[in-house]
């Protein structure tokens, strides 16, 4: 059983229609937001629990939860037969921070990507914390579990993807490269960017400019900047 713990989690839990047991409120706790979770959960007949502020401090672990957890079925892994008209994936290369994965979901969702494919090894799954980094956008973008990366490329590349690496020893900047769909874009993980045998299987390695003096962008931050471009330039067409 998973733990979803905070507002926004928790209300897009119940606006995506994830399963969920339960869901704790603390006494005395009222606000508009709180007010949609409790509407939303009787709507969806998921039992409301009213509980001193200490129950929920045990039972969120120490996240922040502002109020409200709720209790739900394990994460669903999505499955790419799934996804046949998809447009636009991200694929990560060994990015291990909770809070960078949440955050490049939530930047994916924002975007319009149709689905993020995570390594099943030597990469960070999908945990309470990812949830609350994700501020809820993880129940509304499918997340595929996949094995081994190359393999995996190997695999788009014969469905007819275009894969682009994003790599600090990216050959051309990001803004410049005509982006043909479907697209696949890969992030590296933090501090090692992309592995060497997944750079040279990519179709095209990208780079972002940088002006300053630090070579390299934190891969959420580069997420967000390479998936709004490719929206742009898709809003665009």
């Amino acid at each position: 059983m998973s733990i979803i713990a905070g507002i926004h989690p928790v209300r897009e839990a119940l606006r995506a229609g994830r399963q969920l047991v339960r869901i704790l409120i603390a006494k005395g706790a009222a606000s508009p937001k709180l007010q949609e979770i409790i509407d939303l959960a009787r709507q969806a007949d998921v039992p409301i629990r009213f509980e001193p502020r200490e129950a929920l401090e045990r039972a969120s672990k120490g996240s922040v939860h502002q109020g409200v957890i709720a209790f739900g079925a394990a994460q669903k892994y999505a499955s790419l037969d799934d996804l046949a008209s998809a447009q636009c994936l991200v694929l990560l290369d060994g990015v291990e921070d909770p809070h960078n994965l949440g955050a490049i979901i939530r930047s994916a969702h924002a975007a319009g990507v149709d689905a993020l494919l995570i390594p099943d090894r030597r990469a960070a799954g999908v945990t309470e914390t990812v949830v609350k980094a994700s501020a809820g956008a993880i129940e509304h973008l499918p997340i595929i579990k996949i094995g081994n990366v190359r393999q995996e490329m190997d695999k788009l590349k014969e469905q007819g993807y275009w894969i682009y690496g994003l790599d600090e020893r990216g050959e051309q900047d990001y803004d410049q490269v005509p982006f043909s769909a479907p697209t696949v874009f890969i992030l590296g993980g933090e501090g090692k960017g992309l592995h060497e045998h997944v750079r040279k299987q990519c179709d095209v390695v990208l780079r972002i400019p940088m002006a300053g003096a630090i070579a390299s962008l934190n891969v959420s931050v580069a997420a967000g900047i390479i998936l709004f471009e490719w929206r742009r330039r898709k809003m665009r067409s």
